[in-house]
């Protein structure tokens, strides 16, 4: 791709169907917000300038990207318009993307830009061949299989309304023609809106080449606007990541019932048990086994080998090689060594009672052996090759070797796992 590639986010509207106080494109799918699945095929497919357009209200919530504010909502046009100031120093081409379709992919995109390309067009088309055509806009070619025409379907004969390929409201565009004609966009309607279909209207009357690429996958180009749109958008973004994973040499053994997020580093040989939930920055090892119903947050590095159990919730913690939680335990903000047991029941009890305070942190080594229904009373060290006792509240540090527990009140027998088994070269 050209290094001048860039890309327009439209993400100005509030979507109001969604019935939130949530700006549709925010809405959360998968470990990323609507809008940023958008931008990711965009910057997969070689985009090196991204502008999302936004209203003043939400023009806040972008951190990181570049954001032209749209002042009033005057319609698609006066979007595209918003961010020229941005843009219309570059030569090269300008993709036109709706910030509501997060199922798009980069080879989507490429594909569009490679007919707009071999076109030579002043502009492409996205068009989609859904199973019901509903109220999108007809694609109406010409003779040479150009656009000819987009037909609104308020407006469209009944031989045009059976026209199968509609607009997608997406775009690749010459930047050398895009600006100018924004400038030519009237409103013909009682709000007062500009559209940026109607750019492409004039191209045609002016001569132009306006081409057409027809998506290969419908779904992928249709705007989310419910939360029922948004849930089967979820779906389909599940099994895009779960089939990556799999090809890549993980075992996820009922892929309809596990949930992985898009940034989730997982290496060959892991195995996923059904109905396991693994969100947010998460790293796990080769070899590791996550179980049935585990749940696995943001901050989590699992060792090779490992295992995080059933009804296991691992949170901010690193979990280090080999070692198991079976079952049953709670782990946050954590760091627990290689070829440690942990038991059922147990939980690391990070609250801070002081507002504003980070968690406390647990630390617990390797070789450890906990027994069940063990509390860790943050913040705590327990040493290498240490053992507890079920049942046991650890509220003070544990020396390496030693045995402690003993409710009600913990008692520490230092050095009793050494006397009894010798002390391990760990060297």
């Amino acid at each position: 791709m050209a290094d001048d590639l860039a890309a327009v986010v439209m993400a100005g509207g509030l979507g109001t169907r969604m019935k939130s106080a949530v700006p549709k494109h925010l809405h959360p799918l998968l470990g990323r917000r609507m809008v940023d699945w958008v931008i990711a095929a965009a910057r997969d497919a070689g985009v090196t300038r991204v502008v999302v357009v936004a209203s003043p209200d939400s023009a806040g919530l972008y951190d990181g990207l570049e954001v032209a504010v749209q002042e009033r909502a005057l319609g698609t046009g006066d979007a595209v318009r918003s961010a020229r100031p941005a843009l219309e120093v570059s030569d090269g081409d300008v993709l036109v993307l709706n910030g509501d379709v997060p199922a798009l992919t980069s080879g989507t995109v490429l594909a569009l830009l490679e007919t707009h390309r071999r076109a030579e067009a002043a502009a492409t088309v996205l068009a989609f061949e859904p199973e019901d055509p509903r109220a999108y806009g007809r694609i109406v070619r010409d003779g040479a299989g150009n656009l000819a025409r987009i037909v609104e379907a308020a407006d469209a004969s009944p031989d045009e309304l059976a026209l199968r390929e509609v607009n997608s409201g997406i775009y690749a565009f010459r930047s050398a023609k895009l600006w100018p004609v924004l400038d030519r966009l009237q409103a013909h309607n009682a709000q007062g809106e500009l559209y940026v279909t109607d750019t492409l209207g004039l191209l045609v009357g002016d001569g132009d080449s306006v081409a057409v690429h027809t998506a290969a996958d419908p779904f992928e180009v249709e705007g989310i606007n419910t939360r029922a749109e948004l849930a089967l958008a979820a779906e389909a973004l599940r099994d895009r990541i779960n089939e990556r994973h799999m090809l890549n040499g993980v075992t996820i053994v009922d892929p309809a019932s596990t949930w992985i997020d898009a940034d989730v580093e997982i290496e060959q040989d892991v195995t996923i048990h059904p109905f396991s939930v693994l969100r947010g920055t998460i790293r796990v090892g080769s070899g590791a086994e996550i179980g049935p119903f585990a749940y696995v947050r943001p901050g989590t590095v699992v060792g090779e080998g490992a295992k995080i159990g059933t009804f296991v919730e691992v949170k901010a913690s690193v979990v280090g090689a080999r070692t198991k939680i079976p079952h049953l335990s709670y782990i946050g903000d954590a760091e627990i060594g290689e070829d440690t047991n942990i038991a059922a029941g147990n939980v690391t009890a990070n609250f801070s009672h002081i507002p504003g305070q980070p968690k406390k942190r647990t630390r617990i080594g390797s070789n450890v052996r906990t027994g069940v229904d063990n509390t860790f009373n943050a913040p705590v060290d327990v040493g290498d090759d240490a053992w507890i006792a079920p049942g046991a509240v650890i509220t003070d540090d544990v020396p390496p070797g030693s045995l402690a527990g003993f409710a009600p009140r913990q008692e520490t027998k230092e050095g009793w796992v050494y006397d009894k088994h010798g002390k391990r070269d760990r060297d």
